[in-house]
């Protein structure tokens, strides 16, 4: 017996496709996107009613053809319906044409409206929202999800009023033509009604399956493709492969079969209902021919009507599937756009004038949104303009927090933190943030030259400023002797340069930026001693007049700070100099014994 696959277990009700085929609310969060292209959809509707009325009245100047002209032996009467019959057909061509053109643009239009609303709202959202979704999952929202709304806006809106109004359009025909021939072929609508349902219990099961496979797939594909380097270290290569295809090709696949199983099984059922109806037609109707009751030309556009009839229900059960998807994909871009902003600016934030450099943090507390547990508790500390606070303690313990309450990645939730005496919750975070500057410790590097990535926080500045920035952190010698040098090409994160060289190149970034609050959260971790004592060597100079935050695992970069904090379980348990500290033989003191001597 095969193993049963079951879906993964992180993936979560939100990315899985909920029971409803359609949801109000989620299609009047969407119709806003589409607010801006009402006229030309308006157009678009116009068209549709035209090529829907031309293709009703095909099969009638059929019958006009037959009885009027080949039964009556009236050669004008034939030519003049078939002439009518071409004209009618050139109209629905060409109106559907740019009904078609319209639609395209439309969809185009929109699905650059929703990515860049998106894209501008994920710029904004605070790292808590990235702590809890993964790569994979936010590029599953902006691009898959994204992509079934086009395919909604851009054929099945319209082609659901289209084929809305043929049905109704052909009804009305075929009631005029023959009410009893008309309630004959109404008799099978019971069982496309039975047959439609079913249809879609099985098709919604299924499509679930496969959106949560699609959904996971992203995810780990995303996270191979950024930890390729660990995943070829420890030779996962094979095990990871295994794992990612079994479900690919078990899970995924087999639920995409089913799929295709219960689309293709449902377009033949009502084939064969059609085709019940129109033997029926033809049987009763020809009776009635041969009686005379009815004439010919009747009979064939009853039969023309037919298929125009079934034909309208076929393409709505289809595109049932692409408005479930289109309500599960929206229900998910909206939850996205919805997603509140935990840090934003007060409504009357002023600009941050020229910081001069002095910060205090007043009873500050804080705990993450999800979380009731404190990861800070009383915090109070003052930094007088120009001095040097290494932040030191175990891993967990709040430092990188307290940076992050600064440059406002997160607000406190008690107390307050002042920069000059200004309370920052007050001012624009734009204004705060390009008068600070931060080194972390993973460097991230962007495509684009390394002069492009010393530039990332000043644009504006020269080539000669560039430069001088790289020299100071001693980063001049190995970018000159790069195959282009500062042109040289950087790839994503900075594959091709070493770690010390993304983290000297991140230093040449922040200090061109000219900050003056600098804040370096184990910047000097992934360099070696050489490059550290060199590094430190021009940040001598350069932080001079500047008020920097170091949070460091090293000696060498806190024994000459102003003041070192000692922080322990979010609270601050000591602090002063570093001689200070190890006189009082305290948890400092612990702390340099065991990991803080080189």
């Amino acid at each position: 017996m095969a193993t049963k696959i079951i879906p993964p277990a992180f993936i979560t009700k939100a990315e899985e496709i909920y029971d409803k085929s359609y949801d109000p609310k989620v299609a009047r969060g969407l119709l806003r996107f589409l607010k801006p292209y009402y006229g030309r959809t308006l157009g678009a509707l116009v068209l549709m009613i035209i090529v829907t009325a031309a293709a009703v009245s095909g099969p009638y100047f059929v019958k006009l053809a037959i009885d009027n002209g080949i039964t009556a032996r009236n050669p004008t009467a034939l030519r003049n319906s078939m002439l009518a019959y071409l004209a009618v057909s050139i109209v629905q061509l060409g109106f559907n044409y740019w009904r078609v053109r319209i639609m395209s643009r439309v969809g185009q239009h929109i699905l650059y409206d929703v990515r860049t609303a998106m894209f501008a709202h994920l710029q904004k959202l605070s790292l808590s929202f990235y702590n809890r979704y993964s790569v994979g999952r936010v590029i599953t929202r902006v691009l898959n999800d994204v992509g079934t709304l086009r395919e909604f806006v851009t054929w099945a809106v319209l082609a659901i009023v289209r084929n809305l109004l043929g049905i109704l359009g052909v009804v009305v025909a075929m009631l005029a033509l023959d009410f009893k021939l008309s309630l004959l072929t109404f008799a099978v609508l019971p069982f496309m009604v039975w047959a439609t349902l079913a249809f879609r219990k099985l098709a919604r099961k299924n499509y679930r399956k496969v959106r949560s496979a699609i959904s996971w797939a992203n995810s780990v594909l995303a996270e191979n493709v950024n930890g390729v380097r660990v995943v070829q270290a420890f030779s996962r290569q094979n095990h990871n492969y295994k794992n990612f295809s079994e479900y690919i090709n078990r899970y995924f696949l087999e639920t995409s079969l089913d799929a295709v199983w219960v689309a293709s099984l449902f377009t033949p059922v009502v084939d064969v209902l059609g085709a019940l109806a129109t033997a029926l037609v033809v049987y009763i109707g020809g009776t009635a021919v041969l009686g005379e009751s009815i004439t010919a030309g009747v009979l064939i556009a009853f039969v023309l009507y037919i298929d125009r009839f079934f034909e309208p229900i076929r393409d709505l059960s289809r595109r049932f599937d692409t408005l479930q998807s289109t309500m599960a994909g929206g229900e998910r871009i909206l939850e996205l756009l919805d997603t509140p902003i935990e840090v934003q600016d007060a409504d009357q934030a002023v600009e941050m004038s020229p910081i001069l450099g002095a910060v205090r943090f007043e009873n500050v507390a804080f705990h993450y949104s999800d979380d009731p547990t404190l990861v800070l508790d009383q915090i109070n500390l003052e930094v007088q303009p120009g001095e040097v606070i290494a932040l030191v303690g175990e891993t967990g313990a709040g430092k990188t927090t307290i940076v992050k309450l600064l440059t406002r990645f997160h607000d406190p939730t008690a107390g307050c933190v002042r920069v000059d005496g200004v309370d920052v919750r007050t001012v624009t975070q734009r204004s705060l943030r390009r008068q600070m500057g931060m080194v972390l410790q993973d460097s991230f590097l962007f495509n684009g030259s390394v002069k492009d990535n010393i530039l990332f926080g000043k644009l504006n500045a020269t080539d000669a400023e560039v430069v001088a920035a790289a020299k100071a952190v001693g980063a001049h010698d190995f970018i000159v002797n790069l195959k282009n040098g500062y042109e040289t090409s950087v790839e994503e994160g900075g594959a091709t340069l070493s770690v010390g060289q993304r983290q000297l190149i991140s230093f040449a970034r922040a200090l061109l930026a000219d900050p003056r609050i600098l804040i370096l959260d184990e910047a000097t971790s992934s360099v070696d001693t050489q490059t550290e004592h060199a590094i430190q060597k021009a940040l001598g100079k350069l932080l001079e007049g500047r008020t920097s935050f170091v949070i460091a695992h090293r000696l060498s970069t806190i024994t000459n700070a102003n003041q070192i904090v000692v922080i322990d379980g979010g609270r601050i348990v000591e602090h002063g100099r570093h001689a200070e500290l190890l006189n009082l033989r305290g948890r400092y003191y612990e702390l340099y014994k065991t990991g803080f001597q080189e």
